[in-house]
């Protein structure tokens, strides 16, 4: 046996509990204001459609719609892949998967707009379309056609249009709540926000509401739509964007980047408004700082370059949209925008391919951390968590099987989960 070592200390154990005592509130403050990623899905879009053309059969239509522009404009693997530089490893799962998601789940997040993509409509008009998107939202989910997110995006809270959006929120939850309850899917979007204390007014009407019917506190959250430059930065000079996260009292889930609406309040031209622009850029970086922690998350916007016409310009379109997608998922941006069923196939493609090209590296590297195995890479408990998140947000939405993922990582998705959602306090000692 070697030597025992002697161990000495010199403070007493007053100290360790004085310093514990003073740091209370940090400790407090931390657990409240970061409380790390919420552990569920997170979509890898949104599809935004008209409050008026919403219909029972939009989830299944934009489907069909997608199936129909694969079959016209690329009918095989080989011509998809060759669209999009597909390498010959990643062309076929690639494209079987995305039919195969379009046949199963065409749509991950679906929010019937009653803003901009509605316009201002006769009142009696809107609280119609704010009625019946309730009871077809209610019906999808009682039969089983749903998205699994499903929400509404109401008038923003400037004084021209705050009223009518009040009661276009009023009268959808209303509606739910009637035809059986607000569904575990249900995401609600605030739009145009300039200043943290229309965050705050907004979390005290769900507040409202939740009272009014006897919810549990805190069961209504909502997006946060970064679409001015006031959002980001406060007259002040501060991070407005972080402010909006503290104002909305718990209740923030997503922050999403408003393409063309922030990149016209900058000035930015017509032809220059894409989520690839310097000034976009710099957005979406203060948003992803300002949310690092919260357990909220950053979605991308979208482009308004639609895959229509003739196969060439489709073919443009759609190299543009999978060039964009992927760039965003590079910057851990996994979720964005879509605009128009023709986006669906590469929003899919870019999807799958990020997932597939990187999960056996992905899920090896973890299996060696998890054994304590040696490898040429030294791997920390963050970056287990990262690994872990990837292989998790793959098996999510459809690009991995966790057969797969188990057979190369030999681990369950329980031990994923475990590894990626690790608390504060077990992170840190596991470091050491």
């Amino acid at each position: 046996m070697g030597q025992q070592e002697k161990v000495a200390t010199s403070l007493a154990g007053a100290v360790s509990e004085e310093i514990s005592a003073s740091l209370a509130p940090v400790d407090a403050e931390l657990e409240r204001r970061y409380p790390g990623d919420p552990g569920t899905r997170q979509p890898v879009h949104t599809v935004y459609v008209p409050g008026d053309a919403f219909a029972a059969d939009t989830i299944r239509s934009w489907g069909d719609q997608a199936l129909a522009a694969l079959d016209e404009h690329a009918p095989d693997v080989a011509s998809f892949a060759a669209v999009l530089g597909l390498s010959d490893e990643l062309a076929e799962p690639v494209y079987s998967r995305v039919r195969a998601k379009l046949e199963r789940e065409p749509i991950e997040d679906l929010r019937v707009d009653f803003e901009d993509g509605y316009g201002p409509r006769p009142d009696a008009e809107e609280d119609r379309a704010a009625a019946r998107a309730a009871r077809l939202i209610a019906e999808a989910y009682a039969n089983g056609t749903a998205a699994p997110y499903m929400g509404i995006r109401m008038k923003c809270m400037e004084a021209p249009v705050r009223d009518r959006g009040i009661r276009t929120l009023d009268v959808f939850l209303t509606g739910l709540t009637e035809s059986g309850g607000l569904p575990e899917g249900l995401v609600l979007t605030l739009p145009k926000v300039t200043y943290p204390e229309q965050v705050t007014a907004f979390a005290r009407l769900l507040d409202a509401f939740e009272k009014v019917h006897g919810l549990d506190a805190g069961r209504l959250g909502f997006e946060i739509q970064i679409e001015t430059s006031q959002s980001i930065l406060a007259t002040d000079g501060t991070a407005t964007v972080a402010r909006m996260i503290q104002a909305a009292e718990g209740r923030a889930t997503g922050l999403h980047y408003g393409t063309f609406d922030y990149s016209a309040c900058l000035g930015v031209s017509a032809a220059y408004q894409a989520s690839d622009h310097p000034a976009a850029d710099h957005a979406k970086a203060v948003m992803q700082v300002a949310a690092a922690g919260t357990g909220v998350r950053v979605s991308d916007g979208s482009t308004n370059v639609l895959p229509v016409g003739p196969t060439a310009k489709v073919h443009d379109a759609w190299r543009l949209h999978y060039g964009l997608t992927r760039r965003a998922l590079a910057r851990a941006y996994y979720q964005g925008w879509d605009m128009h069923p023709g986006h669906i196939p590469t929003r899919y493609a870019a999807v799958f391919a990020f997932y597939r090209e990187g999960f056996e590296q992905a899920a090896a590297r973890l299996a060696r951390y998890a054994n304590r195995a040696g490898g040429d890479v030294m791997d920390e408990p963050a970056t287990a968590k990262a690994l872990s998140g990837y292989l998790l947000r793959g098996l999510d939405c459809g690009a991995l099987d966790i057969a797969e993922v188990a057979r190369l990582a030999r681990l369950t998705r329980a031990d994923l989960e475990g590894f990626a959602a690790p608390r504060r306090g077990d992170l840190t000692a596991s470091a050491k």
